[in-house]
């Protein structure tokens, strides 16, 4: 069993062995079509979607599903949005048993409202909450939980293309004890919410990093490649400090070798001319160290797409352009902060941005290293491959192109 091979979006990973116990509570999962649900009688106002922010502002209704070791799975239910109680023992509060997604809902151009690519998220959820020795659960069926409370909230999905409805999926651990030990009490719940904008800044505007290879936010052997709260938390001091330094996102550096890793918390791309004089996409990859993003994996889909597209109709020059910069390789590995530097230096970096469910694509325009600053050409080079991205990324997501990337919720 420990030597089981997970695969997730194509790549694989090695999960640890299953020691927690939890596999013997997938047959015994909640189901969709026990949820139960009760309407909030008093519905809030729906704010503007231009006075938007990031994570501020809440629907009307939640879902909620707890779990014992004794009883197994309860019936979820969604109702409406209120406080948790927890007990001031519970095992969240004290080591950190938590995870949670990060996903949206984008009313598209059709007035229908589609998510975006969410088995990937419901694919990454289990594998934190089997790293976290939290109780496994039957991906699809809380995908149809999620949709359901989607669907009833729909009037909070912004009547925008510049905006989107937030979805948060939280599974905690809320054991009513001291001790460092597997949680024999545990709830998921979910909360949705309307955003705008992840930066202040907004638009495509470039952002500015702070590398200091003296903070460090994951590590090879740790959880660096789930999504939990351990790995954000500790992050807050050194985003504060780049903060003071004129900086707006931290580029998180790894090791004595300075592996560059992500860049804030989001993946990181790098669009270069490399050593051989080729054009390349290169993003590091998934060893461990970062979290394996949805839209990470969805440019890197687009981007072999277009490459393949390309070469198969590179002999026309006119369907070549008609389809797009596909001349240039995609490559997943290691990159170190010398190579960077060194490119800068010889002129061969085009563009550099991050790519996140929050922000979607964010192009870098400067980097603060050991007391000097280097700019980053993104923004003179249009930057035409970030933009070409992000132009795809929300035709699929608000419906101006169909692509099964995009389910129908309602």
């Amino acid at each position: 069993m420990a030597a089981l091979r997970t695969a997730l979006n194509g790549r694989y990973l090695h999960p640890l062995p299953r020691s927690c116990g939890s596999l013997r509570f997938i047959s015994s999962s909640f189901k969709a079509a026990d949820l139960t649900i009760e309407k909030n009688p008093v519905l809030k106002p729906k704010p503007d979607p231009s006075s938007l922010v990031f994570g501020k502002q809440f629907s009307d209704h939640m879902l909620t599903i707890g779990w014992s070791a004794a009883e197994g799975w309860q019936t979820p239910q969604i109702k409406p949005f209120q406080n948790l109680s927890l007990h001031p023992a519970s095992s969240v509060l004290h080591y950190s048993i938590e995870l949670f997604e990060g996903m949206k809902a984008f009313r598209g151009v059709d007035n229908r409202i589609r998510l975006f690519r969410p088995m990937l998220n419901m694919e990454r959820m289990f594998r934190s909450a089997e790293r976290s020795c939290l109780p496994l659960f039957d991906k699809v069926e809380l995908l149809k939980c999620i949709s359901k409370l989607v669907e009833i909230d729909q009037e909070w999905v912004p009547y925008s293309t510049d905006a989107s409805l937030y979805i948060r999926p939280t599974f905690i651990g809320i054991e009513p004890s001291l001790g460092v030990s597997r949680a024999g009490h545990a709830l998921l719940f979910v909360i949705v919410g309307p955003v705008g904008p992840y930066f202040a800044t907004g638009g495509f505007s470039p952002v500015s990093l702070l590398a200091d290879p003296r903070y460090v936010r994951a590590w090879r052997g740790g959880v660096g490649e789930y999504k939990i709260g351990g790995n954000y938390g500790p992050t807050i001091a050194v985003q504060s400090e780049a903060a003071k330094l004129g900086c707006q996102q931290v580029l998180w550096l790894y090791g004595e070798s300075e592996e560059i890793t992500e860049v804030g918390t989001m993946n990181l791309f790098i669009y270069w001319t490399n050593e051989s004089g080729e054009k390349e996409l290169l993003t590091p990859p998934l060893d461990g160290v970062i979290l394996p993003g949805v839209t990470r994996q969805s440019l890197l889909d687009l981007a072999r797409e277009w490459v393949s597209e390309y070469e198969k109709f590179s002999e026309d020059k006119r369907v070549g352009e008609l389809i797009g910069k596909g001349d240039f390789k995609v490559t997943e590995r290691r990159v170190f902060m010398h190579e960077l530097l060194a490119a800068l230096d010889a002129g061969r970096i085009l563009e550099v941005f991050g790519a996140g469910t929050a922000c979607v694509v964010c192009p870098v325009g400067s980097l603060l290293y050991k007391g000097q600053t280097y700019q980053i050409p993104t923004m003179q080079n249009g930057p035409d491959l970030a933009k070409r991205f992000h132009k795809e990324l929300t035709d699929i997501q608000y419906g101006r192109v169909q692509r099964d990337w995009a389910p129908l919720v309602a």
